[in-house]
């Protein structure tokens, strides 16, 4: 059995921020991700070319950790994280999903398809978006292939619907307006989360007719039509699309929290002190997973200065 001071769950740039600050720190720390890549909610949400700003969802835009992020593109955003973990060696072990986690007098068992380690400490930096949310309505089985939660299989000269209100679904919108016929569904009537770049481009493609806006109206079902998508608006309205986006956002992993004992309030996030430590001592939160409505880079950046601080 491995005995190391810290794990870090999840190879995300808060991750690999927490586990940066506590090289720096002279701790044993390893990486545990689940799937093959770092930054992977980076590698499979955001097209390339995408931009990665510090200062996002209107959250702190000053770094106070020691990765060097600025902003950027998807690639160099994640060429930095690739950069840190070499800088500073650090192991990660991808494909291991975490199975269980016990705590045996102070001490965490940490169990993987690969084995299992022995920690002192944990920093829990999953994410939001492991698991996208998804509509409350049934979508139909038949149309799985055009029913995407990223933009990643889009076409050219498609009938695309982007469905949601936040900074993802406004830069999907102005992306693939420039070659595709693109109308953007938002249930409120205005929009309420999007940063200052993303609110003036897609009022611009709103007005010149780039994107057409469906403001204040949701969405009651979702048909087959000849393989095609058939959007049944609250409104009284019907029209048909080539594919259909939702960016939604993503769901608290409640299923590993609880693996871990942490406990959550009513709207899903865990509860911790102000050093991010959740009711489970030696067990820490940062990052998205530590918010309502997600964080910025820099936010989970902070959060792994904030941890590494008490240890």
């Amino acid at each position: 059995m491995k005995k190391i001071d810290l794990i870090v769950v999840g190879a995300g740039p808060t991750g690999i921020g927490c586990a940066v600050e506590a090289k720096l720190k002279n701790k044993e720390v390893l990486i545990l991700e689940k799937s093959n890549n770092i930054c992977q909610t980076l590698m499979q949400f955001y097209k390339d070319g995408k931009r990665v700003d510090k200062a996002y969802k209107g959250c702190e835009g000053t770094n106070h950790g020691h990765v060097p992020f600025e902003d950027g593109t998807k690639e160099s955003t994640i060429a930095t994280f690739q950069n840190a973990l070499k800088e500073h060696n650090i192991e990660v072990e991808f494909g291991s999903e975490v199975e269980s986690v016990k705590n045996e007098n102070g001490v965490f068992l940490v169990s993987t398809a690969k084995g299992v380690y022995e920690c002192k400490n944990i920093i829990v930096a999953i994410g939001r978006m492991g698991k996208p949310n998804k509509p409350d309505y049934k979508l139909p089985m038949t149309l799985t292939k055009i029913i995407n939660f990223n933009a990643n299989s889009v076409l050219a000269n498609e009938k695309i619907l982007v469905v949601g209100g936040g900074n993802s679904a406004a830069e999907y919108a102005v992306d693939l307006a420039n070659s595709n016929q693109v109308s953007l569904c938002y249930r409120k009537k205005e929009f309420t989360r999007l940063n200052d770049i993303n609110l003036k481009d897609i009022h611009e493609a709103g007005n010149s007719g780039k994107v057409e806006l469906k403001l204040g109206i949701d969405i009651n079902e979702v048909e087959d039509d000849n393989s095609k998508a058939k959007v049944n608006f609250t409104d009284g309205t019907s029209d048909t699309y080539d594919r259909i986006i939702y960016a939604i956002g993503g769901s608290t992993p409640l299923d590993f929290l609880q693996k871990c004992g942490i406990n959550v309030d009513d709207k899903g996030v865990p509860l911790m002190d102000e050093n991010k430590q959740s009711n489970v001592k030696g067990i820490f939160v940062a990052g998205d997973i530590a918010t309502k409505n997600g964080a910025s880079i820099v936010t989970g950046l902070n959060d792994a200065v904030k941890i590494l601080s008490v240890f």
